[in-house]
């Protein structure tokens, strides 16, 4: 499988269904706003305060209040979201809308046991792992060592496949375990909180090296070792991850993001899983591939 195109080299992002299909993109008007803010010294200075841990905490109060309601009807026309998913109707502020739970019906788990299902509602991007990688998600270019912030885990995953699932705020923003397994040691990553939105590959800011992560080590019972890393990014108060057993089945819910665009990562060892081909030839080309929380991407090997 040869590695994605740089996505930081185009003016837009390309985004596929599962067909190959090329689908339109709800946020591309928040793209603009991020292109004003790192495209334009003013906005560079923004950036500065904007992605202070003090200011994205006080972001949060102010969607946990109940006139933050208020914001809820325009962002799902805007966003075209299905409320038809969710059981509820009302909520108490926008961020319990932001973090409201879905119907099991609108988002049913496949239980095949060969089958790798997405962990979310995402825009899709999958990476060989090669020896020498530094891996372009956006513009943000990093070894594995890096990312995961321990040299001895990048190696253990050399020739598996790093798999990007980018949420943006039209998505469902809880996320599950990709398969039955047991739960290793949870470590987080303290970091600037900052924007995952691909524009900003556009004008060299970094992304994944200023955020907030949390690396889960999953001994799974179909993929082997799996690396699930949650991502926070700009305006996102918290990751916040439910306490659970050392066991659990796929598709049970591992926890959610509060508000803004988010990030998830799968890390897989050499030979773990097929990914869907047309997922595969997306990511070749460039493009991100929309995936359903809970539904098949690939196919375990072994």
């Amino acid at each position: 499988m040869s590695e994605p195109k740089e996505a930081g080299k185009q003016n837009t992002v390309q985004i596929c269904d599962r067909a190959g299909n090329p689908a339109a993109d709800s946020c591309a008007s928040q793209g603009k706003l991020l292109g004003l803010l790192y495209g334009t010294a003013p906005g560079r200075a923004a950036l500065k305060l904007l992605t202070k841990p003090a200011v994205s905490k006080a972001a949060g109060l102010a969607l946990e209040h109940p006139l933050s309601t208020v914001a809820i009807p325009p962002f799902v026309l805007k966003k075209h979201i299905k409320m038809d998913d969710f059981a509820a109707d009302k909520y108490r502020s926008f961020n319990a809308f932001f973090t409201r739970p879905v119907k099991p019906s609108a988002r049913p788990v496949d239980r095949t046991p060969e089958a790798l299902i997405s962990p979310c509602d995402a825009k899709l991007t999958v990476v060989p792992v090669t020896e020498d990688l530094h891996f372009n998600v956006k513009g943000a270019d990093y070894s594995l060592a890096a990312f995961l912030g321990c040299r001895h885990l990048a190696k253990h995953f050399q020739g598996g496949q790093l798999l990007i699932f980018r949420l943006t705020p039209d998505d469902y923003h809880r996320y599950c375990y990709p398969d039955d397994c047991r739960i290793g040691k949870t470590r987080c990553i303290p970091g600037e909180l900052h924007t995952v939105n691909p524009v900003a590959a556009e004008h060299d800011v970094k992304v994944y090296h200023r955020n907030t992560r949390t690396v889960t080590m999953l001994t799974t019972a179909h993929f082997g070792h799996v690396l699930q890393i949650e991502v926070g990014a700009m305006l996102v108060g918290k990751i916040v991850n439910h306490p659970h057993g050392e066991h659990v089945a796929r598709g049970i819910e591992k926890g959610y993001f509060e508000f803004g665009g988010s990030t998830i990562v799968l890390v897989l060892e050499r030979n773990a899983a097929e990914i869907d081909p047309q997922i595969r030839k997306n990511s070749e080309n460039g493009a991100e591939t929309i995936v359903k929380y809970g539904s098949r991407i690939g196919t375990a090997m072994s």
